[in-house]
């Protein structure tokens, strides 16, 4: 049970914490020489050292500003619930909080009943009313992220949350289907060395627990060294497979963000350069000219030189 809830409290905090990053990260106006515009009403101003805080987070919620789609996210990771009530859908706040409490409180109710039977039934009607509350969770930041609306054509802050909550969704919403199977085919084949490298592990663990073990009986082919030897192998390589599908994961998130932001850039067949002759004045405190070089207190005009000008269209 301690474990269950362990497990729980550590992917709400991950989640809560890349939302937080991911939001610093991936910034919906990346691409402009100011992160504020002028007609931007949020209550906290993009800077360094501040991308969330509760004010900004806590009037959104009342509807008092206009609150990022990443900052609600980080939010409503804790604050079950808060993209329902930001998006004024509040009919399904009901749903949300009875579905997560019955869920829950009934994973509790038969976790306790196998506890005190060792009903096998009961264990795993526990761990199917764990995985509902979980699925119940998920979907309701995903709710949320979807039913979020603001005045912007294509929101590069949607299309990551979506390929956080499913992997290949941000590219479906830019319009990128074909990079899909290329992730997924990715996860599932570092997922596929991960499972088969896994067996491989135990498989020569429990035989170099035999070997190195006293009256066990053992007498196989494979000696303990070997089987130490390959133990170690199959280890590094199911610890390289998690490695490869977290990369995986992450890289289709940072794909996702970075081509919605590629969805207004503007490309053209019109490529040209341009060449002219102009004038190249210096004002340098060390220019030379006739009288010698500049002294550091009284700054002097240098050689005019004639030069190219080059300018590139596209």
């Amino acid at each position: 049970m301690k474990g269950s809830f362990l497990k729980i409290f550590t992917i709400l905090a991950l989640l809560f914490a890349f939302s937080m990053h991911s939001h610093a990260q991936f910034r919906e106006e990346a691409f402009n020489q100011s992160y504020n515009e002028p007609s931007d009403t949020t209550s906290a101003k993009d800077s360094v050292a501040q991308m969330w805080t509760f004010r900004e987070f806590f009037r959104g919620i009342a509807h008092k500003d206009t609150l990022r789609i990443g900052s609600l996210f980080a939010g409503a990771t804790v604050f079950v619930g808060a993209e329902q009530i930001y998006n004024k859908q509040y009919w399904k706040l009901p749903i949300v909080y009875g579905g997560l409490g019955a869920t829950i409180g009934l994973g509790i109710h038969y976790n306790k009943q196998f506890k005190d039977s060792g009903n096998q039934h009961d264990k795993d009607m526990s761990k199917y009313m764990f995985a509902s509350a979980g699925f119940l969770y998920w979907a309701t930041l995903m709710d949320g992220a979807f039913n979020y609306r603001r005045d912007v054509p294509h929101q590069p802050g949607k299309a990551t949350i979506y390929s956080i909550l499913v992997p290949g969704l941000g590219q479906a919403y830019n319009g990128e289907y074909w990079k899909i199977p290329i992730y997924w085919g990715l996860m599932i084949g570092s997922y596929h060395f991960w499972d088969q490298n896994r067996t491989n592990y135990k498989k020569y663990k429990r035989i170099h627990n035999l070997a190195t073990t006293e009256d066990s009986g053992y007498d196989g082919r494979i000696t303990a060294e070997q089987a130490l030897y390959y133990r170690n192998v199959f280890r590094r390589y199911r610890d390289y497979s998690v490695v490869a599908f977290i990369g995986s994961y992450l890289l289709q998130i940072i794909d996702a963000n970075v081509f919605a932001y590629l969805q207004d850039f503007e490309v053209s067949d019109n490529l040209s350069m341009k060449i002219s002759p102009t004038i190249i004045s210096t004002y340098n405190e060390y220019a030379f000219n006739a009288g010698g070089p500049a002294s550091f207190g009284a700054p002097m005009y240098g050689i005019d030189a004639m030069g190219l000008k080059v300018g590139f269209t596209f």
